[in-house]
Order: structure tokens, then sequence, then C-alpha cells
């Protein structure tokens, strides 16, 4: 009887036991669980809604494209972090940057001489383009940006087609009549068919994407060509480390198909490399 006493203590001795472990290994799990979610790094990413195809409001009122695409198949990638997309005008977006509205920035960015200056880019580009002059169909009076002199050329303010335009004005006394729109490439038909401008300064895969009925052309050989890179806040060790990840992703993103296939949906062809 005394052993069985003895037993049934030990029994309780060890249920107690077994539930304190329990309670702490819970805590302990609690505790981790919550310390992964608090390392999850809230990032901003701006982007707009006036680039067919590369960030855009479709007509079920949902933000998509290239740009906004690619930027959410990052994201799916990168664990650490969670990136919620806000829209600017474009011409606000690097200033949104500088002040710390955003993290980075995601809409077909190039890297130029004068950008490079200011931001820092990651290393890996999505995508290349050539930067071509772009006319109504039926002028051929314009193959050259020196038969710009004189004439009004549409442009994005900040961008780097107004960069080529501003560049050229510097050493030619402001030959060509710059016009600046607000960053929307959806009226740039209208205008140039209708003589309001006479020619505008695009990446090569713009033009069907903003020109679906052909109504215009580019002309002459390419002004520049660039990498499209994500700019970010320069001297700053977080956002370093950022690009330093989001590369990493990108070359996942070329290895496996995944970003040709994203540029043949959104823009029509790979225009991923400078092949």
């Amino acid at each position: 009887m005394k052993k069985f006493v003895i037993t049934l203590a030990s029994l309780a001795v060890l249920a107690l036991l077994l539930t304190v472990v329990l309670k702490h290994y819970k805590k302990d799990e609690g505790a981790e669980a919550a310390s992964t979610k608090a390392k999850v790094e809230s990032i901003v990413v701006g982007t707009g809604t006036q680039f067919p195809k590369v960030c855009f409001i479709d007509k079920d009122g949902k933000l998509t494209g290239f740009d906004v695409e690619l930027v959410k198949e990052i994201d799916k990638r990168l664990p650490e972090y969670k990136f919620n997309l806000k829209t600017y005008e474009f011409s606000n977006l690097l200033l949104s940057l500088e002040t710390k509205k955003i993290d980075f920035v995601a809409h077909e960015i190039e890297k130029n001489p004068e950008r490079e200056k200011k931001y820092l880019f990651n290393k890996e580009s999505y995508a290349h383009w050539k930067n071509k002059i772009v006319v109504a169909k039926g002028n051929n009076s314009i193959q050259s940006i020196d038969d710009l002199k004189g004439k009004k050329v549409l442009t994005s303010a900040t961008s780097a087609e107004a960069q080529i335009l501003e560049n050229y004005n510097k050493e030619h006394n402001n030959a060509i009549k710059i016009v600046y729109q607000n960053g929307g490439a959806n009226d740039t038909v209208q205008q140039i068919t209708s003589g309001r401008v006479d020619a505008t300064v695009s990446a090569d895969f713009v033009l069907s994407l903003i020109d679906p009925k052909g109504e215009l052309k580019t002309v002459g050989p390419a002004l520049t060509e660039a990498d499209v890179l994500f700019a970010f806040r320069k001297n700053d060790t977080k956002d370093q480390k950022l690009a330093d990840a989001i590369d990493k992703v990108i070359l996942q993103l070329k290895a496996d198909g995944t970003l040709a296939n994203l540029s043949k949906q959104w823009l029509g062809s790979d225009f991923t490399s400078d092949n």
C-alpha cells in the first residue's frame, strides 16, 4: 500500500513538472513567433498610375503592370520584408524618396550620371531600354535630335528622356522647346498627331503600349540606352541592405524565367537584358 501511495505521489509530481515544462515551451514558442513577426520590416514602394502596362489602374480599379507585379513577386521571396505600394505623380517620386515618404521607387527608373550622384541604385537591372525620337507616322522631316531645334518636344518632368533634352539644350542655347507633361503617357499620341507638339523621346518598348493603333513611329538611332533599376536613398545602410536583398531575388527571377515572362506578358517582348 505504501509503495502504491509513493507511486501516485510520483505520478502527481511528474504531471506537475510536465505541465510546467509545457507552459514554458508554449511561452518560448510564442515569444519566438512574436520575435519572427517583429523582424518583418515594412517597406513603402513608390510607383505611379499613368504608365500603361507598367504601373496603371486597370478597368477593375486595381493597380497593376510590369513594375507593380515585379515588386509583388520580389516581396513574396523576401519574407523579412513587407512591401506596401504607394502611388504618386511621376514627377514627385524622387522627391518623395528624398523626403523619406517612400523607401524606394519602382517606375522604370533609368540610371544616368545625373541621378547616380543623388541616389542609390540596386546593381541587377530588371529591364534595359533604348531611348529614341518619336513622331507622327507621316512626319519625315525629323530624323535626328538636331532636327528637333525649334520644335516642341513633349516629355515628363524629372524623366531620363527630359534629361536628354535638357542636356542638349545646355549645349545648344535652348534650341528645343521642351513641353512638360505631368507624367502621364496616355495623351502623348493625341498631342503629337494633333500637332500640339512635334515629337517626344521615348523608350523603345513604350511605343506599342501607348500607341496600339500605330499612329506614331520612332526615327533615327538610339539617343541613349540604359539599364532600368530601383532607386533608393544614398548613403543609407538600411537601404543598401534592402537593395542587395532585391538583387539576389532579381537574379533568381532571371534564372527561373519569371522576369522574362513578366516582361513578355506586360511589355509584349523580353526587355529584361541588353542582348
